[in-house]
């Protein structure tokens, strides 16, 4: 495990966090060009990296973490960020969502959902903030084939998005495992998204969903 993060403290205490989870810490940076040099050196399972970072402290982190990405395809990344920003999210995912998480920094106090999210990067699936979905969600143009889903559908695909599996999207929505796999089944039939493996539908739904122009509530 990589981390990104100037703050010492923040950094500092989720090394802890992940030490404490029995996840091994094998570099840590406080600016963006040091985290690339270290964790191209180390190539780690996961980096999680913060947007905002020295030399400049506007974007460094993002740039360094999608450089990553080029260089470390298999690497997993969960970006950490002040605040809701869901284009950062759509840079570092580009046509790829495998891999990737996007996470407020108010996230890391909840140890599980962080670990939770740390896990799913590494085993290539997403973690994106519910609160980032709910921006990307937004207000939908006329003709977005995502308006020709229903209220339900889409909730199903927002928590799809946040990289739940159909238990996981039952149990956040309380409802039956059967009833999410009828909602999944309609919104790849509503989306035209032709028959393929279940993971690569699943990929190309969330896919569709985040590139579609959202605007900020």
């Amino acid at each position: 495990m990589a981390i990104g993060e100037d703050d010492v403290l923040l950094r500092e205490g989720i090394a802890r966090i992940l030490t404490g989870a029995g996840l091994d810490v094998v570099a840590q940076a406080g600016d963006a060009d040091e985290l690339l040099r270290r964790t191209l050196a180390c190539r780690p399972d996961v980096a999680i990296v913060d947007v905002q970072m020295p030399p400049r402290r506007e974007d460094d982190g993002l740039l360094a973490a999608i450089e990553l990405r080029r260089q470390l395809p298999q690497l997993g990344l969960l970006i950490l960020s002040q605040h809701c920003e869901p284009e950062f999210a759509t840079q570092l995912i580009g046509d790829r969502p495998e891999g990737v998480g996007y996470l407020l920094k108010e996230c890391v106090g909840d140890v599980t959902t962080f670990t939770d999210a740390i896990a799913r990067v590494a085993a290539g699936g997403t973690a994106l903030d519910p609160e980032v979905v709910r921006r990307m969600l937004g207000h939908r143009p006329p003709g977005d084939p995502l308006r020709r889903l229903t209220p339900r559908e889409h909730a199903v695909l927002a928590v799809m998005a946040e990289g739940r599996s159909n238990l996981g999207i039952a149990q956040t929505l309380l409802i039956s495992q059967a009833a999410v796999e009828k909602y999944v089944t309609a919104i790849f039939r509503k989306l035209a998204i032709a028959p393929a493996s279940t993971e690569h539908r699943r990929v190309q739904a969330v896919l569709m969903f985040l590139h579609q122009p959202h605007s900020r509530p």
